[in-house]
């Protein structure tokens, strides 16, 4: 159904996307901590494969941020488990 160019260009542009996203996020927060003073909160969630890794500063974002690894994890699951039919 997809050519492998095409599979290639679109992980590229993603990798990129993904670059360009968390670069204008540390400047929003740079801005923005420069602006307010305050308690800042934040957390991290680094998926190696099916498996998390997360930490934060508060459990209000690691709660949110369970919730989101959760998701993913489903969602790398499902791609697992039906890729052939998908492709």
């Amino acid at each position: 159904m997809f050519d492998q160019p095409l599979l290639v260009t679109l992980g590229l542009i993603l990798i990129f996307c993904g670059f360009a996203v968390t670069f204008l996020a540390v400047l929003f927060l740079f801005f923005k901590g420069i602006r307010v003073r305050g308690r800042t909160r934040g957390g991290g969630l680094i998926m190696i494969g099916p498996i998390p890794i997360i930490f934060g500063t508060d459990k209000e974002s690691v709660k949110i941020l369970l919730i989101l690894a959760l998701v993913l994890m489903i969602l790398v699951l499902l791609l697992m488990l039906f890729s052939n039919s998908i492709l």
